[in-house]
């Protein structure tokens, strides 16, 4: 019997632990952070929890439609959504929060407020849910400006001000991918434990991939360097293999894989959606700010995405995002349909 390696799957680095650990490498730290963390931590166990058996619990439905108790049955977005806004105002860390499923910026009462904004997506991809595609929930989180009174313009910061953002998917395993400005690492659910642990450690993403990931449905409206470099990616004329296309369709999964084994994902601006489809704050900031921290690139066809500053909550903006070089080509694309 193997008592190091049995001795070895005992000592679980949990992500608790994890974000203990990366606390006390700064002692001016009163542990608010990572009282935060913990409260999202526990909102994406709850979703995975309905996720898994909305199928059963009839939480796929239309919202709106009532039970045989006559309550009335919530969709899973909008129950996700609900879930996220009670964690983070029940840990009395946050001030703002921006949800894609809310019109509005929620304001957290004075007796609840703490000094942190959070912005966040409770369900991207809801749509694929009926068919058992990979979902998830992305977030992003910013300080407030200047300790003061909270104004809406504490969320409207670029995305290089964050100072952590992640997703949790949930698939065939409920994944949790973080990063806190130094590094990216990925915990995996155990179910049996109730604890996300530490499987995926210091991620990099390759330098180039071999994967293009985009809905070529949108082709016939994409703009020159967007068609040319699909063509390059299919046609490569200097002897290179073609890249394989892989798209999901929803943006958790897509990104996860890109992360992984490297490639480019992308979603441009089109003839049909001038600005892009994907929200600034809640999608296109936090995928690009993990990107950035895994060795990857992030691009909005004019500019490097985490430099863009919103000024709507629900602001949309085209992405290039995945691998370093593969992002350098794509702007070598725009730049020379710019000079030309």
């Amino acid at each position: 019997m193997d008592h190091a390696a049995d001795a070895f799957r005992t000592d679980l680095m949990t992500i608790t632990r994890f974000v203990l650990n990366e606390q006390s490498k700064h002692p001016e730290s009163r542990g608010d952070f990572s009282i935060l963390l913990s409260h999202i931590v526990l909102g994406c166990k709850f979703v995975c929890a309905a996720v898994n058996k909305a199928g059963l619990a009839k939480l796929i439905g239309l919202a709106g439609e009532t039970n045989v108790q006559g309550e009335e049955q919530k969709k899973l977005d909008v129950l996700s959504n609900e879930v996220f806004v009670k964690a983070l105002v029940s840990s009395g860390r946050t001030c703002i929060l921006v949800s894609e499923e809310d019109e509005e910026a929620i304001f957290v009462e004075p007796s609840k407020r703490g000094k942190y904004c959070v912005v966040f997506d409770p369900l991207d991809g809801s749509s694929n849910i009926d068919c058992g595609v990979s979902i998830g929930t992305i977030f992003g989180i910013y300080m407030l400006k200047d300790g003061g009174e909270s104004r809406l313009e504490d969320v409207l910061q670029p995305g290089k001000n964050m100072l952590a953002a992640g997703y949790c998917m949930y698939g065939s395993s409920c994944t949790l991918v973080l990063s806190t400005g130094s590094g990216v690492n990925g915990f995996t659910l155990d179910p049996s434990l109730g604890e996300f642990i530490l499987t995926h450690p210091d991620i990099k993403i390759p330098k180039k991939g071999k994967i293009y990931s985009v809905n070529e449905g949108n082709a016939k409206n994409w703009d020159g360097p967007t068609a040319k470099f699909v063509e390059k990616c299919k046609f490569p004329k200097d002897g290179s293999p073609a890249k394989s296309l892989r798209y999901i369709g929803s943006m958790v999964a897509d990104v996860h894989r890109t992360l992984l084994y490297g490639g480019v994902f992308l979603y441009p601006a089109d003839k049909k959606s001038p600005n892009g489809k994907l929200r600034v704050l809640y999608e296109v900031f936090p995928m690009s700010f993990l990107m950035e921290q895994a060795g990857g690139q992030s691009f909005t066809g004019k500019e490097r995405a985490l430099d863009l500053v919103p000024k709507k909550i629900h602001e949309r903006s085209p992405i290039f995002l995945g691998s370093y070089d593969d992002v350098e080509e794509i702007k070598a694309l725009y730049a020379a349909e710019e000079k030309a």
